[in-house]
């Protein structure tokens, strides 16, 4: 991979907070720059910034183009997978820019890194060693080519191309690349243990119904945002009904963990009222993409406001509840009159629509709030049908 330049280094140096669009207008007056590998490494460490904080800090690593950037693991996402596997060797099939191989690497004494682009193995190759990764072998190679001829190992990983040859994304797991359905039986045999990432769109009970070996699956979200879809594989079949589903919500203060089985949410005893009491209760993303409704009610101990509504109250806060809680101020219908005497004071608020006719949008211009503040207000429908706002705060406790 070949050097930056004195002035290259200066200039990014220089310029790593400023914005990359105007840095490429002024190439010309720059002409020892390497401009374009200057707004590539500087895109990159913006990027890193939030994304990637650990490898930000390390002023040398070298960053790839926007794509191969977009498309990796967070690192938070990267190390929450690392907590999922561990022995003496690894491979991971689908490199990219080795932020996922990086943390994997961390539990096992061994490992490959194979990626089909030779310019994101140059990277590997100029970054590993920046995080004490000599035991890890680069190997530019198409994932499936080396799984055919590989020594198996504890751990595979495998995170499959979600993008069509016309650059669109997909979803499903026969669209994917390469098509892990297809290489299911490959997988688990030279795999002990084998982790897929998979797309936050994709319909989980549909995967269950494609895939034969999965032993678990974990839905990840990132500051209430679904951002990942894992599926662990092993060489031994289970009934779906009994495939246990993580849910994890990783937040600055740590990781909210809920986990069920799909036959636990069917038989869950789940109380429904259309009465406000005390406290609101909002799962968080990771809980509503797995579609774990009624068994949280049961586990908390809560009643839920409508079967489609997905929000929860109860007369007592409930520590450890695996996303956000509220304690109610007031209510009000539609009714104009109402809609005044509750609401009229409020200059603004943060609005969230559950199982309701209209948009945040309409509401708002309906309401003439402004966006954000202290207050939070609830749009949803009750269990009696009745559409309501629900007014409240945040609960501290």
């Amino acid at each position: 991979m070949k050097a930056f330049s004195t002035d290259t280094k200066a200039f990014i140096q220089a310029h790593c907070t400023e914005d990359i669009r105007q840095l490429a207008l002024q190439s010309q007056r720059y002409p020892l720059v390497d401009m374009p590998a200057a707004i590539t490494q500087i895109a990159g460490l913006q990027t890193a910034k939030e994304k990637l904080p650990s490898w930000n800090r390390c002023k040398e690593i070298r960053y790839p183009q926007h794509l191969s950037l977009e498309q990796c693991s967070s690192e938070a996402t990267a190390r929450y997978k690392a907590e999922l596997v561990q022995g003496e060797t690894f491979a991971d099939l689908t490199g990219g820019f080795g932020v996922d191989t990086v943390c994997i690497a961390q539990n096992h004494q061994s490992g490959h890194y194979v990626e089909r682009q030779e310019v994101l193995c140059e990277l590997a190759q100029h970054n590993f060693p920046l995080f004490g990764l000599t035991h890890v072998e680069i190997h530019q190679n198409e994932a499936v080519a080396f799984l055919k001829n590989m020594t198996p190992v504890d751990t595979l990983f495998i995170d499959p191309a979600r993008r069509n040859e016309h650059g669109g994304k997909t979803v499903a797991i026969a669209d994917c690349e390469p098509d892990i359905a297809a290489l299911e039986e490959e997988l688990v045999t030279k795999g002990r243990r084998v982790l897929i990432k998979l797309s936050p769109m994709l319909d989980i009970s549909l995967a269950l119904k494609t895939l034969r070996y999965v032993r678990a699956v974990h839905v990840v979200s990132v500051g209430n945002e679904c951002k990942e879809l894992l599926f662990v594989l092993e060489q031994t079949q289970q009934e779906a009904e009994e495939i246990t589903i993580h849910c994890a919500n990783l937040t600055p203060q740590g990781i909210q963990r809920y986990a069920f089985t799909r036959e636990q949410e069917s038989i869950a005893a789940c109380p429904y009222t259309s009465d406000i009491e005390r406290y609101l209760f909002e799962p968080n993303a990771a809980i509503l993409k797995a579609g774990a409704y009624r068994s949280l009610a049961e586990t908390f101990q809560l009643k839920k406001l409508h079967p489609n509504s997905h929000l929860y109250t109860s007369c007592e806060p409930i520590k450890g509840f695996p996303g956000r809680t509220f304690q109610v101020i007031g209510t009000c219908s539609f009714n104009k009159k109402e809609v005044k005497e509750t609401l009229g004071a409020l200059p603004k608020a943060n609005l969230t629509v559950r199982n309701f006719p209209n948009s945040v949008s309409e509401l708002r211009k309906r309401l003439k709030l402004a966006d954000g503040g202290e207050d939070y207000l609830f749009a949803t429908t009750l269990q009696n049908e009745q559409k309501t706002v629900i007014h409240c705060r945040k609960a501290n406790f």
